[in-house]
């Protein structure tokens, strides 16, 4: 039953995962259609739209953070693991535990940032607060605090369940697509 329960969570968190880093793909493309329509209008018009600067802060955010947990899902994150293949060879078990380890104190920061974070979101969900120019263009922060806080928290359940399943790549938690055949 326990195995069963875990299964389940990795299938969630692997679908939670794809979904996010999907929205995050479109905020991508929606991204580079304002830039566009910006140079456009910038050459053609001489009318720049208005709000490119703050819509760019907002989406780099966004792009990031929505990414983030397929990027640890997959095992894409960027870190030196040069020493852990080096004495992977010789020391597997040492090597192990050492990822063991780092997964860990991952999940352990991701945990703190999204908790950190949820109570900025609530804390800007009540206030409205915003960032831009006033009477020019405007978005409200809360969307941002949201997906850092729901990213940094799926993060860290993805980590943990690497390291309860004492496997860098465990392939609960990877789709199909990574299962380590080359074509």
């Amino acid at each position: 039953m326990l195995k069963s329960a875990f299964n389940v969570l990795s299938r969630v968190a692997s679908i939670l995962a794809i979904g996010a880093n999907a929205i995050g793909t479109l905020v991508v493309l929606a991204l580079v259609a304002v830039l566009n329509f910006d140079v456009i209008a910038r050459g053609l018009f001489n009318a720049p739209l208005k709000g490119t600067y703050e819509i760019v802060q907002f989406s780099v955010v966004m792009i990031v953070f929505l990414q983030l947990p397929d990027v640890v899902r997959v095992d894409r994150l960027t870190r030196s693991d040069g020493f852990l293949s080096v004495i992977g060879d010789s020391r597997p078990n040492i090597a192990a535990t050492m990822r063991r380890i780092i997964n860990a104190v991952s999940a352990i920061f991701m945990g703190l940032i999204a908790y950190i974070t949820f109570p900025e979101f609530l804390h800007m969900w009540d206030t409205q607060d915003y960032f831009g120019v006033p009477g020019l263009f405007t978005l409200p922060w809360w969307p941002v605090k949201l997906i850092i806080a729901l990213a940094t928290a799926l993060s860290c359940l993805i980590f943990v369940l690497k390291v309860i399943s004492a496997q860098d790549r465990p392939q609960l938690v990877r789709a199909p697509e990574h299962d380590g055949t080359d074509t």
